[in-house]
């Protein structure tokens, strides 16, 4: 298993002394926290999930011996972080009861935790998804359990997942757990499309097959969702899906164009969002409508409410 790395340089302030270098005094850096700094021009170009890697990192820096977990763990496994989380987690075997200081939460659980050590030590995927779906809203945990049980990351299957949350004295989030682990579907590529997911079964839209696969003029394409019944394709478009470069992003919009054009010439309609129209529900409702898909459940409002908010971040 390979943990991301930082996204930016990061040095320690004891570094930079015995380098002759005074960090708090130079405007070029910026201080990532007590002791660690980046280069402020890399700092503010990240995307906040991978602000709070870095911080992450950081902490990592001056706390080696941290066993990370939750968001922090998460961030460093790959698995989905939303926004930037305020707090870094770790856990730890040698406290009675979780504290926090600071920016930091300590965690601690008669459970124990399955801790996986390389370069710097986590909380195994499945726990870390076991952990999540106990606290983040339930279409973000979905999303982690999803990728949790897909190939980003190995020895995760969900019925490891079931297996682990059964045996917790832990009874917090239960209910939203249950709903999570009945939900997950490793077929998912994307958050965008996890977080799709639970929208329309919360609206009460006819359920979409995933994943399904059509070979048409010589051509085999893939989409998000089909709704057989009425042939219907559906698309969530995803963050970093169409490239990082002006160059990259015209060729993926070209070629994504005639793909598109080629799967309209041969089912009924066709429907594209966002990731923004899925977290908002009702952008995501109404394009579904237009296209022609049937509610057919009354909506779970009290589901949906839970989409735009980022309780941690």
């Amino acid at each position: 298993m390979t943990l991301r790395p930082c996204p930016i340089e990061l040095v320690l302030a004891a570094d930079a002394r015995g380098a002759g270098l005074r960090p708090s005094a130079d405007a070029h850096l910026f201080r990532v926290r007590p002791g660690v700094y980046a280069p402020a021009d890399q700092w503010r170009a990240l995307a906040p999930w991978d602000r709070y890697l870095a911080r992450v990192h950081a902490y990592a820096l001056v706390s080696p011996g941290a066993v990370f977990a939750h968001e922090s763990a998460a961030a460093l496994l790959g698995l989905p972080v939303f926004g930037e989380p305020r707090r870094i987690h770790v856990f730890s075997t040698r406290r009675d009861h979780s504290v926090g200081y600071g920016d930091v939460v300590v965690h601690t659980s008669r459970d124990g935790r399955r801790i996986w050590r390389g370069a710097l030590a986590v909380t195994d995927p499945a726990e870390t998804a076991v952990d999540l779906s106990r606290t983040l809203p339930p279409a973000h945990a979905l999303a982690v359990v999803d990728a949790a049980i897909a190939a980003r990351a190995p020895f995760t299957t969900l019925d490891e997942i079931i297996r682990i949350a059964s045996r917790q004295v832990n009874r917090r989030g239960q209910a939203r757990l249950a709903w999570v682990t009945a939900s997950a579907d490793a077929r998912s590529e994307s958050v965008a499309e996890s977080v799709s997911r639970a929208v329309i079964a919360w609206w009460g839209f006819e359920a979409p097959d995933l994943q399904e696969e059509f070979l048409l003029e010589g051509r085999r394409d893939r989409v998000d969702f089909f709704w057989r019944r009425r042939r219907i394709i559906g698309e969530a478009d995803g963050y970093g899906k169409y490239g990082s470069t002006p160059d990259d992003v015209k060729a993926s919009l070209i070629q994504e164009k005639v793909r598109e054009d080629r799967l309209r010439r041969h089912v009924e309609g066709f429907v594209r969002w966002d990731f923004s129209d899925a977290l908002h529900a009702i952008p995501l409702r109404d394009k579904l409508l237009h296209a022609g898909i049937r509610l057919v459940r009354p909506p779970r409002y009290a589901m949906l409410r839970t989409l735009p908010r980022f309780p941690r971040a």
